[in-house]
């Protein structure tokens, strides 16, 4: 199914839950709705599910303007972050319920969930009560009772929030194999980029209502169209520095009162035309010690002293005060860096992210 979103809006009394979307979601794409809490994504979800109805726009499912058609009629399948499991009934009677609706006969009731049940690799366990249950399995019940109604389109809201982070990983797989195997089109709703960047074949980045980009994930990462995305998509998240960029005779420079840094043409020349500061943007990968560096990689050598360090496993985030501006780098765990060190940085300025304060679109990528 292919779901055109047109001028999408939704406001209660003044206050804006979503404003003016427009998206475009293939035919068989998963498409992650992304960004922070209140940002609009559940809310436009609910509009693409007919539980709410817009303030204005309209929503298309195949061509098929469906803004008055009954959220039962929409051949749509839903998994809710809390499950929404009904506790009396067994798993049998949970995956079953949306067919007793339908008036399925009880054969085809049964070899319906059935076939549902071994997918999710709960086939054996029909008979237990929701309670009987580990997190995970309640989740595959959860999804068994979408699949079942033979859905041409699945709604997720946040449905991993409430699994412990290695039960996560594994369902987020799982869910991707069993939606791409099944190629049934998907909005999947997430405040977790790792979740959106993982699954998404696509990703729609939301913040106050409003759509920031809507691209592949690669893309969002790569080149971000605003400042907010810049800052959202990545972790650790992305250094932002307030700097003044100049050009003379072909040569290109970043200023501010912590840096000087030459930078390459084709990053710079548009921000050398705006009169002012820009917020220049570099991620902590980007950045590494000038004993690590790549020959050739490196376009400035930075020094500061380290201000604190995080342990993230293979890695350390460190955080460097460079003339009193903070900047924080990922080193490899066994360079011992430790807080009170002094280091030199070396700096990748091939992957400099450059953006207008003002409007807070990018100079790169508008």
């Amino acid at each position: 199914m292919r779901v055109e979103i047109k001028n999408l809006s939704k406001a209660w009394d003044g206050v804006v839950g979503a404003d003016n979307i427009n998206l475009d979601i293939s035919d068989g794409d998963l498409v992650a709705f992304l960004g922070p809490s209140g940002c609009g994504k559940t809310t436009t979800l609910l509009m693409v599910a007919g539980i709410y109805k817009p303030s204005g726009g309209t929503i298309s499912f195949d061509g098929q303007v469906v803004n008055e058609v009954a959220p039962k009629d929409r051949g749509i399948g839903m998994v809710f972050q809390s499950y929404a499991l009904y506790p009396h009934m067994s798993v049998f009677g949970n995956i079953s319920y949306p067919l007793k609706l339908q008036k399925v006969d009880k054969a085809g009731i049964k070899q319906r969930v059935q076939k549902v049940a071994d997918m999710m690799g709960i086939g054996d366990l029909l008979d237990r009560k929701i309670a009987q249950l580990s997190g995970g399995q309640q989740q595959r019940v959860s999804l068994g009772r979408a699949l079942v109604k033979e859905p041409q389109l699945l709604l997720f809201d946040e449905p991993l929030s409430n699994l412990d982070a290695r039960l996560r990983l594994t369902m987020r797989g799982e869910i991707k194999r069993l939606q791409s195997d099944l190629g049934i089109t998907s909005i999947y709703v997430t405040h977790d980029q790792v979740e959106a960047m993982t699954m998404a074949d696509k990703i729609a980045v939301m913040s106050k209502g409003v759509l920031q980009a809507y691209d592949v994930p690669e893309a969002l990462y790569d080149r971000p169209k605003t400042l907010f995305v810049a800052g959202f998509v990545g972790n650790p998240p992305m250094n932002f520095l307030d700097v003044e960029v100049t050009g003379s005779d072909g040569e290109f420079r970043a200023r501010s009162e912590a840096i000087d840094l030459v930078l390459p043409p084709d990053r710079a020349e548009k921000a050398a035309a705006i009169k002012g500061k820009v917020a220049m943007g570099l991620r902590p990968e980007d950045v590494d010690l000038v004993s690590d560096a790549s020959p050739g990689a490196a376009g400035l050598t930075l020094g500061g002293m380290v201000e604190g360090v995080e342990p993230l496993g293979r890695e350390d985030l460190v955080g460097v005060s460079i003339n009193g501006v903070e900047m924080r780098v990922l080193v490899d765990k066994t360079k011992g860096v430790k807080v009170g060190d002094n280091i030199e940085l070396a700096v990748d300025t091939s992957k400099i992210q450059l953006f207008d304060k003002e409007t807070e679109q990018s100079l790169l990528w508008a």
